[in-house]
């Protein structure tokens, strides 16, 4: 019934929040790398990156579509084709303020993709912690109430036992006084409590 805490480094916290930003840059830092080796003003290469992101985004779409859509495999593909993108037009500019705008933009849509992905993380894991608590307090009422009929049984069979003592015994002292016959009892219609008692006892 008890559950162990687990207790998460805040770097486990702090990492989720910082990957849209670390993927975004490090993909313009690769798209500098390549600009500053041969890549800028290259046609060619522009075309090659405008086809694979435009072939990402054709596949995000077709994996979107209908009532069957995956929309994990859609996200991958979107954000694959807006990283070719970015990577495309950091290694084609000459300079740095589009590559960095194109960054603010991509970024600022990866926290705004994720922040809905956190928001229903966020979500189910309350609604998690509060089944487990009043799955918790259900059995905890289930378990007082256990303790307490044994408790009471307990208590009933003592009480049972001391009377059934104490009745035995004030048989056997009404039987030791003198001039007692239990016969006359009989004869008045009384039940033969002795002889009841000592076949009970054997």
């Amino acid at each position: 019934m008890n559950e162990p805490l687990i207790h998460r480094h805040w770097l486990a916290h702090a990492l989720p929040k910082a990957a849209p930003a670390v993927a975004t840059s490090t993909v313009l830092i690769l798209g500098r790398i390549w600009n500053a080796n041969g890549a800028e003003h290259s046609i060619g290469n522009a075309a090659l990156m405008t086809v694979l992101a435009a072939g990402a985004a054709t596949a995000g779409a077709f994996a979107s579509a209908g009532r069957n859509g995956d929309g994990v495999l859609a996200g991958t593909a979107f954000a694959a084709s807006g990283g070719l993108a970015l990577a495309g037009v950091a290694g084609y500019a000459d300079d740095l303020s589009l590559p960095l705008l194109l960054w603010a933009l991509a970024t600022a849509i990866a926290y705004g993709l994720a922040a809905r992905y956190w928001r229903t993380d966020r979500r189910e894991t309350v609604a998690y912690a509060r089944r487990t608590i009043e799955r918790r307090e259900d059995h905890a009422h289930t378990e007082r109430l256990e303790a307490l009929r044994a408790r009471t049984q307990v208590e009933v069979a003592r009480e049972t036992s001391a009377y059934a003592t104490a009745l035995a015994e004030a048989m056997t002292a009404r039987a030791a006084l003198p001039g007692f016959d239990p016969h006359v009892l009989t004869r008045a219609g009384l039940p033969e409590l002795p002889a009841i008692e000592t076949a009970k006892e054997n």
